[in-house]
C-alpha cells in the first residue's frame, strides 16, 4: 500500500542543453524553452490537485529556477525550498562545456555513451587549467558547502554521485518524508537517476537506459520503508514524454554542431 508520494524533477531545459554542451556544475539558467517547461509542469501537477510541502533543490540555478516556476504556477510560491550541493549534477570533469556530439565524433558514440550514462565509469578529471575551473571552484556558494572546496570532486560517476547524495537523502529528505510531507525533489538528470537507482534497485547496467527528459515530473508512490509499491510514473502526455526521452537520447550521437 502507498503511503508517501516522492516527486522528482530534472530541471527544465537549460542554456547549454540547447546547445548540447556538458553543464555539469557550470551554472546556467533557464532557456526560454526550458522557462516554459517549468511552467507547464507547474499547471499540469496542479491540474492533477498535487500539494507541496517542500521542496529541495541543487545549488545550481536552472534546478532552483525550476522550483520556483513550478510552484508559481501551482500558487504555492510559499513552499519552503532548501538547496544543497550534494543534489548537484553530476560532474562531468574536463568533458565541461564540451558538445556531446562532436565528442562523439571525435571518440565514438559508445565512449560518450559510457561517460554520460555508465554507472562506475568516471570520465577524465577538471584541472586548473580548464577554462571553466575558476568559475566553478571559485564560485561563493562552494564555500558554504560541508566539505572543504579542495575536497569538492573533479569529476564524478553516477556511483559517485549517489555516493554523495544518499548522506543528504538519509540525514535530510528522508525525515520529512516520514512525517507524512509531500516533497519535491528539483534537481538534474544525473541526481535524479541516482535518487532512483537507490530507491528502485536498479541494476548497475540497466541504469544507463534510464532516460530523463527535462521538466517532466516523476511520481514515485513508496511504502512505509520508502520502498516503492509501484513503477515510477512520468506525468504528462505520454506521447510527447517519449519524444522527449528520444531527443535526449539522441544528445550523444555522432553529428556536426550548427
Amino acid at each position: 500500500m502507498s503511503k508517501y508520494k516522492l516527486f522528482l524533477l530534472r530541471h527544465g531545459e537549460g542554456a547549454w542543453n540547447k546547445e548540447n554542451r556538458f553543464c555539469s556544475w557550470v551554472d546556467q539558467k533557464l532557456s526560454k524553452d526550458g522557462v516554459k517547461e517549468a511552467q507547464d509542469c507547474g499547471r499540469l501537477l496542479k491540474e492533477q490537485g498535487y500539494k507541496f510541502d517542500l521542496v529541495f533543490t541543487s545549488i545550481l540555478s536552472r534546478s532552483i529556477q525550476t522550483a520556483w516556476l513550478v510552484l508559481e504556477a501551482m500558487g504555492q510560491e510559499w513552499v519552503p525550498v532548501v538547496k544543497s550541493w550534494r543534489l548537484n549534477e553530476r560532474h562531468y570533469g574536463s568533458l565541461i562545456g564540451l558538445n556531446r556530439a562532436e565528442m562523439a565524433l571525435q571518440h565514438g558514440e559508445e565512449k560518450v555513451k559510457l561517460w554520460r550514462r555508465s554507472y562506475d565509469i568516471t570520465p577524465p578529471p577538471i584541472d586548473e587549467s580548464h577554462p571553466y575551473f575558476l568559475e566553478i571552484y571559485n564560485d561563493r556558494r562552494y564555500t558554504t558547502c560541508d566539505v572543504p572546496k579542495e575536497n569538492l570532486p573533479r569529476a564524478e560517476s553516477l556511483k559517485e554521485v549517489l555516493d554523495r547524495l544518499l548522506p543528504y537523502w538519509g540525514s535530510t529528505v528522508v525525515p520529512e518524508i516520514r512525517k507524512g510531507r509531500t516533497v519535491l525533489i528539483s534537481a538534474h538528470g544525473n541526481s535524479c537517476r541516482a535518487l532512483l537507482k537507490y530507491l528502485e534497485g536498479i541494476s548497475d547496467k540497466d541504469i544507463a537506459s534510464v532516460t530523463l527528459p527535462t521538466g517532466i515530473p516523476v511520481l514515485l508512490e513508496l511504502d512505509e520503508n520508502l520502498k516503492p509499491v509501484k513503477p515510477r510514473q512520468l506525468l504528462g502526455d505520454q506521447a510527447k514524454i517519449q519524444a522527449a526521452i528520444r531527443k535526449v537520447e539522441d544528445q550523444g550521437k555522432a553529428k556536426p554542431s550548427t
